[in-house]
């Protein structure tokens, strides 16, 4: 049989594994390759059950954990993945937030110490591809932050991996998406219009396309129901969501060697 390479994604809560990289995780996945996902945090400041977010006064962070823990192993069983491991850090909330000086919050977290954590789960792995975010973390969430510099730092540790990549939307494409969202009366996130990590187009390594998979990356980002700021993104037509969501844009961030033959598959020339 041949040698199947293993991706391995690096999140910071429950729910970027399907928005940023799921339709990767089903194209590989479909494809025979092993998928293993690592999520840094609980997510226990994600909005819980009465729709209050982590620093509205009576927001119940147990309960959130344990919702978004039910909502992360849907999601990731739907998009294919082998093996699902979290961390266990806490959320460290959005920048500015009290939250932020929890001792135990992931964004306090030693770099090195995680990454060497992370390392070990890459080489058991026999890891060869590893997806994250961008330095700005997409749109600046410190989790996200400190999930970047993990990663980085946890490719060079690993001596399996070959190759590191960001997940980015050029910026072409998210302009599109924001002005025919606003012509049909859609709101976008604010994670999404305030998002700082859009890149020029000559940035983009690999362009990948998931039309095949993007009603399952749809369902996938419809299993975290209690996160009801990416509500309109799940409700808005297929038109419009196919235009962000059927095709993926990597950003080749690092790697081991040259590489020339990555520019529709992430896996190209492994």
């Amino acid at each position: 049989m041949a040698f199947l390479p293993t991706i391995v994604c690096v999140h910071a809560h429950p729910d970027d594994e399907a928005f940023f990289g799921g339709g990767a995780v089903a194209h590989y996945a479909a494809r025979g390759h092993r998928l293993v996902l690592i999520t840094c945090t609980k997510g226990q400041l994600g909005y819980d059950s009465l729709g209050r977010a982590g620093n509205e006064g009576g927001h119940d962070a147990r309960d959130t954990a344990a919702t978004r823990a039910s909502e992360l192993q849907r999601s990731a069983a739907m998009l294919g993945y082998s093996r699902v491991l979290t961390l266990g850090y806490d959320d460290s909330g959005m920048k500015g937030w009290v939250e932020n000086d929890n001792p135990n919050a992931f964004v306090n977290a030693r770099v090195e110490a995680v990454a060497q954590t992370v390392a070990a789960v890459l080489d058991e792995e026999s890891a060869q591809v590893v997806i994250t975010y961008d330095e700005s973390g997409f749109y600046g969430h410190p989790d996200h932050i400190q999930a970047n510099a993990v990663a980085r730092r946890s490719v060079e540790l690993a001596a399996s991996v070959q190759r590191l990549y960001y997940s980015v939307v050029p910026e072409g494409v998210m302009t599109s998406l924001v002005e025919q969202a606003a012509a049909q009366g859609l709101s976008m996130p604010a994670w999404v219009l305030d998002a700082g990590g859009h890149v020029s187009a000559d940035r983009v390594a690999t362009t990948l396309d998931v039309g095949p998979y993007v009603r399952l990356k749809h369902d996938a980002m419809a299993a975290h129901a209690t996160q009801i700021d990416n509500r309109d993104l799940i409700e808005m037509d297929d038109r419009l969501f196919d235009l962000l969501f059927r095709t993926e844009y990597y950003q080749r961030a690092w790697a081991r060697s040259e590489t020339t033959q990555d520019q529709t598959d992430l896996l190209g020339g492994l």
